[in-house]
């Protein structure tokens, strides 16, 4: 979509604008029903047997266990329902998650609520069959204080329309408790044997069953199954050298550390940190290709030091002797640096697990670059194209390519101005609300000779640090060129060994590590990488000579329909030089980058 306006000045302050979203709520009303809450659960169900959350030990009732868990692990279910907001269903997912994976009281103390088990159906699925905690009659469970923060009963009402307010409010609670147990119910009977439990609330066995939340995930982790993705991978040079020669050229940081591997695919990150003297390495990865990972640790001989966990990082937990680890290392860019969203579960990694003082996080800065390109080669091929093909017009198939950000190679000379820092991460504190954004831009025009301007294009950059701290902004991203050092000391060609170095310990190494920076580009003049550049194509060519200003707002933020993929709205103008004050009108266009 284009859009345009009126000739007007393009704000250009050069700050970062978080974008925001409100949510609201609204209230419905339900259906009276003549129930009472001895139609919810029988008196079996609450004499019946339960375990503690945090021990293998039973109690006669759910409230013992309750008591238990409250007096020596300082957890009340009430209090972190309310401090979280959870409905019941978060509620029972939080039980059953907290119950596959031995989860501690204090992990759960540092949950935010917005973990993605409270959305997933999986724990749904009763980790305990019959479990009590799962039937605990309405009110234990309530959000309201006046009817749930006490054993008492509610004060009688003084008057008969206080006592009419009372009944209506309680049988709406009521009629919520049943609709709510009724699609748990249903949820869980689509993967769970539902009759024991329908046994037990003593309610019809059949209801219909609310939408299905939103699955961005199933279709992204199974992407990862295959071997061409992670051949693709590996076999990227830049991308794996520099990867290889940040944890195999700094010895004193890997030495005796503790490594966590946040999407470990192949497990190849992991097996450099193992080569590098790492005390043990995590590889956590949520698709089933942790099962060939694990296959290939066996096969290196390296099961005492590297240990893969099947799951999500968001969700697994470690060894309980292991609080925090030293490094955590990810391959988490995708095309435009934040497609794919990887980068949110690596942040939450770093939040439960990274040690907050002396913790480094590898790669630890990012860099978005934004440029004008010539793009002419680019426009004949996915536009021009379609206009001749066999005598035949076909051009109508041309009409979405604005649409849709292209991932392509181009060279260097289609660059046409110099590049723009559109957006600096540090993955130390960047958070996940930052990673949408909003960053002005000024593009100034370095072509020789007058030439029309079909695209925008969008690359990042990649730095890695022993300290983890910010690389200064004169420090330059590596270039890499075909046959450079790098790639043929960790690449070896014709079945040679690569060069090996002694190892060293002097004094002076720890100092020299920590100046050490190593990086990489996407960029046009680098060796193409896999990620290749993301090129924005424009309706109309700007057209440029040597100084034309281009000026605008680039606009980056998740989809609404897809998290996993990234909304773009580009807006500039164009001046024909520094000396002209007259601004040409605002376009405006809109790319999904999918």
């Amino acid at each position: 979509m284009t859009i345009r306006f009126a000739a007007a000045t393009i704000h250009t302050t050069g700050e970062d604008v978080d974008d925001r979203s409100v949510s609201s709520q609204t209230d419905s009303d339900y259906a009276e029903e003549d129930n009472n809450f001895e139609d919810w659960v029988s008196d079996q169900a609450q004499n019946q047997s339960c375990r503690s959350l945090f021990e293998d030990k039973a109690f006669p009732s759910a409230a013992a266990a309750r008591a238990h868990d409250k007096d020596v692990h300082n957890f009340e279910l009430r209090t972190i329902s309310a401090k979280l907001e959870l409905d019941l269903h978060q509620r029972i997912r939080l039980i059953n998650f907290i119950r596959k994976h031995a989860s501690t009281s204090e992990d759960i103390g540092n949950l935010t609520g917005a973990e993605t088990f409270f959305s997933s159906d999986e724990y749904l699925i009763p980790q305990i069959e019959d479990d009590p905690l799962l039937q605990l009659e309405m009110d234990d469970w309530s959000d309201d204080e006046d009817l749930s923060s006490t054993n008492q009963r509610p004060t009688p009402p003084a008057d008969l329309p206080s006592a009419l307010r009372q009944m209506q409010l309680l049988e709406r609670k009521l009629a919520q408790a049943h609709q709510d147990m009724a699609e748990y119910r249903s949820l869980v009977g689509q993967q769970f044997d539902a009759g024991r439990f329908a046994e037990i609330i003593n309610e019809p066995s059949s209801s219909s069953a609310g939408p299905s939340p939103r699955d961005d995930d199933t279709h992204y982790f199974s992407s990862y199954c295959e071997n061409d993705i992670h051949a693709v991978m590996i076999q990227d040079k830049v991308r794996t050298s520099t990867y290889a020669s940040f944890i195999l050229t700094n010895p004193i940081l890997f030495r005796d550390a503790v490594v966590l591997d946040v999407g470990c695919g192949t497990g190849i990150l992991s097996l450099f940190a193992a080569k590098s003297g790492a005390k043990h390495v995590y590889a956590v990865d949520a698709s089933d290709i942790a099962e060939k990972a694990e296959q290939i640790v066996k096969e290196n001989g390296l099961e005492n030091v590297i240990t893969v966990i099947r799951g999500k990082v968001e969700e697994i937990s470690l060894p309980d002797d292991v609080e925090h680890v030293d490094i955590i290392i990810s391959e988490w860019m995708g095309y435009a640096l934040l497609y794919e969203s990887m980068l949110d579960s690596v942040l939450q990694a770093r939040d439960r697990f990274l040690k907050p003082e002396r913790g480094v996080m590898a790669p630890s800065q990012c860099r978005i670059m934004f440029g004008l390109c010539e793009g002419s080669e680019i426009l004949k091929e996915r536009v021009g194209f379609w206009s001749d093909v066999y005598g035949f017009d076909l051009s109508i198939m041309a009409n979405n390519v604005y649409e849709d950000a292209i991932v392509d190679v181009v060279g260097p000379e289609s660059m046409a101005s110099e590049p723009y820092l559109l957006k600096d991460l540090h993955l130390k504190d960047v958070t996940s609300r930052q990673l949408d954004f909003t960053s002005q831009f000024t593009l100034v025009s370095t072509t020789p000779k007058r030439t029309k301007i079909h695209a925008f294009v969008l690359y990042f950059d990649t730095f890695f640090t022993t300290t983890g701290e910010p690389v200064p902004p004169e420090v330059p991203v590596k270039v890499t060129k075909e046959g450079d050092v790098t790639l043929a000391e960790v690449w070896p060609v014709g079945g040679k060994a690569p060069p090996q170095r002694r190892a060293s310990t002097g004094p002076g190494l720890k100092q020299k590590e920590d100046r050490r920076v190593t990086s990489f580009s996407t960029g046009p003049c680098s060796q193409p990488t896999h990620w290749k550049q993301t090129i924005f194509l424009l309706r109309d060519p700007i057209h440029a000579e040597d100084g034309t200003i281009v000026t605008g707002s680039f606009y980056c933020k998740k989809s609404a329909t897809n998290s996993r993929e990234l909304d773009v709205e580009i807006h500039y103008s164009v001046r024909q030089n520094a000396e002209t004050t007259a601004v040409g009108e605002t376009v405006v266009q809109i790319y999904k980058v999918r």
